[in-house]
């Protein structure tokens, strides 16, 4: 309340400019943008192949969630977000994905995993922390999730779910809401990442739930071919891994958003720029935050 969070810290030096857009689009549904990017799949193939035959097996979603941390550290605007029409930077770097339990069986029952990342993490890092907790939730043996209980708990009496999601979004609105909740709802992340390759789906401009306080959501989809013409004038059908972005676009201004976008795709086309930490990493004004790395 009066503008304490549990997840994050007030701003109120924001571009007066930008400070205004909440005011005209007050639901993030009012202000998604949406961006399409295709990333080099035999590019990142050759990449992971290479690392696989060092010993370091890695993901084309890890080298992703990778390359927005790395890009986080740069550029922290793009970590904040907007809640009862104020500005908060927050206080972590997390990414949310659902994820099946058994991904050979598609009626598997599916689980949320809601990930803290550090801001000097290498994809390394970014790779360990995600085995741990795709581990942690895989099989039918594993406990069910926060999430998974809390909705089973919601939908055991009628109404109950409605009543409890009102609750929540009232504290929410003015700050109260617990750390427990905002601490493992997906919901309350900076990214959410859906890979619909996995279960044979193209990718999706995915929107922004009002719920919460995500601030963008990328959807992978499946490897798709283009006929393309090299420079030599042969033409060639090249492999594409497609992204949907979608943003909220009140969260900072259409400049810090091109300079984000233009690291984090430098970054997703050269991972090996992300097997060291960053040199410097910047945090908003008062926020800082450190999560330690994974024992080995």
């Amino acid at each position: 309340m009066f503008g304490h969070r549990s997840d994050g810290r007030r701003l109120s030096d924001v571009d007066p400019i930008v400070r205004v857009t909440p005011y005209l689009m007050p639901m993030r549904c009012d202000s998604m943008v949406n961006l399409e990017h295709k990333l080099d799949y035999e590019q990142l193939a050759r990449y992971i192949a290479a690392k696989s035959a060092e010993g370091e097996k890695v993901t084309f979603m890890q080298i992703i969630i990778a390359a927005y941390v790395r890009t986080i550290s740069q550029h922290p605007e793009i970590n904040r977000f907007i809640m009862n029409k104020q500005y908060y930077a927050r206080n972590n770097c997390s990414v949310s994905f659902t994820m099946l339990k058994n991904p050979q069986d598609h009626n598997s029952n599916e689980t949320t995993c809601r990930i803290l990342f550090d801001l000097t993490d290498t994809l390394f890092d970014v790779r360990d922390r995600m085995n741990a907790a795709v581990e942690a939730n895989r099989g039918d043996a594993a406990d069910d999730a926060f999430v998974v209980k809390l909705a089973s708990f919601a939908l055991s009496v009628p109404g109950l779910a409605t009543f409890m999601a009102a609750v929540v979004k009232l504290l929410d609105r003015y700050g109260l809401c617990p750390k427990a909740l905002t601490d493992e709802l997906p919901f309350y992340s900076g990214m959410f990442i859906t890979n619909n390759a996995s279960i044979g789906l193209h990718h999706v401009w995915h929107h922004i739930y009002n719920f919460g306080n995500v601030s963008m959501f990328i959807g992978m989809g499946m490897v798709m071919k283009e006929a393309t013409v090299d420079a030599n004038g042969n033409a060639r059908m090249k492999r594409w891994l497609p992204l949907g972005i979608t943003v909220d676009e009140r969260v900072c201004s259409g400049a810090h958003y091109a300079a984000f976008f233009a690291d984090i795709t430098k970054y997703m086309a050269h991972p090996e720029m992300l097997e060291t930490p960053p040199e410097e990493v910047l945090f908003d004004k008062g926020v800082e935050y450190h999560v330690a790395k994974i024992a080995k």
